[in-house]
């Protein structure tokens, strides 16, 4: 995954997806440099090479995309750095409900963390970060209420999904995202 916002951290950072090059900048809004009004609890960036299509109406929430890349979250200890690329070990996902788009977030946990082996399941990060997923979901729900928007919803009452169900969601995305890049080629 490409790391976008460092744990710890509130400027709203991106994928620049319509630039060329697609940096990481960070968010606009009104003129103004964009930040949460909470600190990350996780390492959060994107998977490169994915597209959640809006034309695409997901088969388990009948939603469309968000038109961005599928989002990560990235639980373990190290803190992340703004546009590094790691590989991570994908344990599940969330299906947050974004102004009536799917904008799935991927759990993952750094291949380097010595709790590696150990995430295999929502589950297990339940097991061994007791209370992290539900604030990562908490933190989710809350962001945008500072900006005078409500609360964020989520597919499956906010439970998190396995990570079979998490690489279908991947899969489908990527499989998107080379039909959008042939599309443009052959459109020049």
């Amino acid at each position: 995954y490409v790391c976008e916002i460092p744990k710890n951290t509130t400027a709203k950072m991106e994928i620049a997806t319509k630039e060329q090059m697609n940096p990481i900048k960070q968010d606009i809004k009104k003129e103004k440099l964009r930040h949460y009004p909470f600190a990350s609890l996780v390492n959060y960036g994107a998977l490169p090479q994915t597209w959640e299509d809006p034309n695409f109406k997901d088969p388990s929430t009948g939603l469309g995309g968000d038109n961005d890349p599928i989002d990560v979250i990235e639980i373990g200890s190290r803190t992340g750095v703004c546009g590094e690329i790691r590989p991570v070990k994908i344990i599940g996902c969330l299906g947050m409900i974004d102004e009536g788009e799917m904008d799935w977030k991927i759990l993952t946990i750094d291949v380097n963390n010595d709790l590696t082996d150990q995430m295999n399941s929502p589950a297990d990060v339940d097991r061994t970060f007791p209370g992290k997923l539900k604030s990562i979901v908490d933190w989710f729900r809350a962001y945008k209420v500072p900006d005078g928007k409500p609360l964020n919803e989520f597919a499956f009452n906010g439970e998190f999904r396995d990570a079979n169900f998490a690489q279908q969601v991947i899969e489908h995305a990527h499989k998107s995202w080379k039909e959008n890049k042939e599309g443009m080629k052959n459109a020049g």
